[in-house]
């Protein structure tokens, strides 16, 4: 138990990642097992959940782009023998998460898994891992900008209204879609290749992000007007959850730059400590992610025969047991085995898949 507090609370671990991702599992279980009024009205308190709506999921794929970034060196990225190798382990996860996500999907339960998209996010990210913090921030936001206007015709074509359309997009995780979530996670990279310990920049994350978020949110609402022009233009400018629009990307994206930076100030302070099943949770968030769905599937199934019901699963009022049960769960596992069973799963076929040379010498 000592040394899973340590690896948990240890100088070696960023506990604000931990504690954003688990604010982030919170986030997607109230997407997920709450019916929320929208759209977000801040003179409406009813409608306040909603903020949880698509900008969940866009913090954890951010914060994929940090992991990875972490893991590959940081602010210095790994040199060529050590980064050929995190490649290499890169990908093998990247094939495990897909085959994970595929098996989700055949559960039944009701919602877009969004491992697929992860997978497929990792395979893109490979050619970055070499890029620098600025050029990283650089071509995140050339993506960010321009992706949702190519996104909008994309997502318009009539082949995804096809059976073998729909098919594809289950596999690739199209309700993320690549070309345009590929921008969060250059985001999330270039992120980790600053320096995330200098108070200086968490506190700089927190001002940008809600500043470009109100900025973005506000010129979504500007832009309504256009929405009425055609298809095209209602998906391109809408600031509504999941739409892929400018507004709801750059204003989304901001607020994971916030929450992020929010998260390592309050790290660094005795609260950190209250917050300990949050970061205990985001410290396994394929494991919370995972067993939601596991959780609702069996729920469901024994309930009402049915995986696929949505509106009556959530009429069995599932947020808080499920909720409670997860963090429950990651807590005690992160209180006393330490990393969670599949991050640790993954991590080993993936060591045994891609070995350094002194590791093939032994």
């Amino acid at each position: 138990m000592r040394r899973a507090l340590v690896r948990l609370t240890g100088p070696d671990r960023l506990g604000g990642i931990d504690l954003a991702r688990g604010l982030a599992v919170i986030g997607m279980l109230a997407a997920h097992l709450l019916t929320i009024e929208e759209p977000f009205d801040p003179t409406r308190p009813q409608t306040w959940l909603d903020i949880v709506n698509g900008r969940s999921s866009i913090l954890f794929a951010v914060l994929a782009g940090v992991s990875i970034a972490l893991t590959t060196g940081g602010s210095s990225p790994l040199p060529p023998e050590r980064l050929h190798v995190a490649r290499g382990r890169l990908l093998v996860r990247a094939g495990l998460i897909w085959v994970l996500g595929i098996l989700l999907i055949l559960t039944g339960v009701p919602v877009y898994v969004i491992l697929p998209a992860y997978a497929v996010l990792f395979l893109l990210a490979l050619p970055l891992l070499r890029l620098g913090a600025g050029v990283l921030f650089a071509l995140a936001a050339a993506l960010l900008v321009v992706m949702p206007f190519l996104q909008a015709a994309l997502g318009l074509l009539p082949f995804w209204d096809t059976a073998a359309g729909e098919s594809v997009a289950l596999v690739i995780g199209w309700a993320y879609p690549f070309p345009l979530w590929i921008g969060f996670l250059v985001l999330g990279l270039a992120l980790g290749r600053t320096d995330l310990r200098d108070v200086r920049i968490a506190a700089i994350l927190v001002v940008m992000g809600i500043g470009t978020a109100l900025f973005a949110y506000g010129a979504g609402g500007l832009a309504v007007p256009l929405t009425t022009v055609s298809d095209y233009w209602g998906v391109a400018v809408s600031t509504h959850a999941h739409s892929g629009g400018l507004p709801e990307v750059i204003g989304g994206a901001a607020t994971a730059v916030a929450v992020l930076g929010g998260c390592l100030l309050i790290a660094r302070t005795p609260l950190t400590w209250v917050l300990l099943p949050l970061r205990a949770t985001g410290a396994m968030p394929l494991t919370a992610y995972t067993a939601q769905l596991l959780i609702w599937a069996v729920w469901a199934l024994l309930a009402l025969g049915d995986t696929g019901a949505l509106w009556e699963f959530r009429e069995l009022a599932p947020f808080w047991p499920v909720t409670i049960a997860v963090v429950a769960g990651c807590t005690a596992w992160a209180l006393t085995l330490g990393r969670g069973p599949l991050e640790r799963l993954f991590a080993w076929v993936a060591r045994r898949s891609v070995r350094t040379a002194a590791e093939r010498a032994r």
